[in-house]
């Protein structure tokens, strides 16, 4: 390596690094080795290398920057992807939804019926027991009658208006 070049390098480095001391010492050996008229040469050189360097610096970042901008895009596409499903998702949950609330709608009607029905068999049971317990009183009273009647045998027939009533009870009770 050139004694140039490497100066010129070492200069480069001292400048990255902010170390003044050692830019100086460089300096000094430049002008005692090559005169002071070309001391221009080092300090061009040494700003083109800072320009290149920049300018690699700066297309790095573009690439970064392109790199990251694409994972982007495929992160944003997954999401989309993720969302269309949570919507399929949601559009589901929605149908079961409305299903649930027919099925509910038909099982209150179902249980009105159902209690509709036992309200009837209620009333139904009710009438049987309140016809089987007059049946039992007329009969009660039929055979009380049957034993006033067994016991008084000598009264005269009973008027003909209680007669009525009378045997349309027995049939009633037949």
């Amino acid at each position: 390596m050139l004694l140039k070049n490497h100066l010129i390098e070492v200069f480069k480095q001292a400048s990255l690094e902010n170390n003044f001391l050692l830019k100086e010492n460089v300096v000094l050996k430049w002008v005692h080795r090559f005169g002071i008229d070309s001391l221009n040469d080092l300090l061009i050189h040494s700003s083109l290398q800072k320009e290149n360097q920049h300018e690699e610096k700066n297309q790095e970042q573009i690439s970064l920057i392109d790199e990251v901008h694409e994972e982007n895009q495929e992160q944003i596409s997954l999401i989309d992807e993720v969302h269309e499903e949570n919507q399929e998702k949601i559009s589901l949950i929605d149908e079961v939804h409305e299903e649930n609330q027919e099925n509910q709608e038909q099982i209150k009607l179902e249980l009105s019926k159902t209690f509709e029905n036992i309200e009837e068999t209620k009333w139904e049971s009710n009438g049987l027991e309140t016809s089987s317990s007059n049946e039992i009183s007329s009969k009660n009273q039929n055979s009380n009658k049957i034993n006033q009647f067994t016991e008084t045998p000598k009264l005269p027939l009973p008027h003909i208006n209680n007669l009525r009533k009378w045997i349309n009870n027995d049939k009633k009770a037949s």
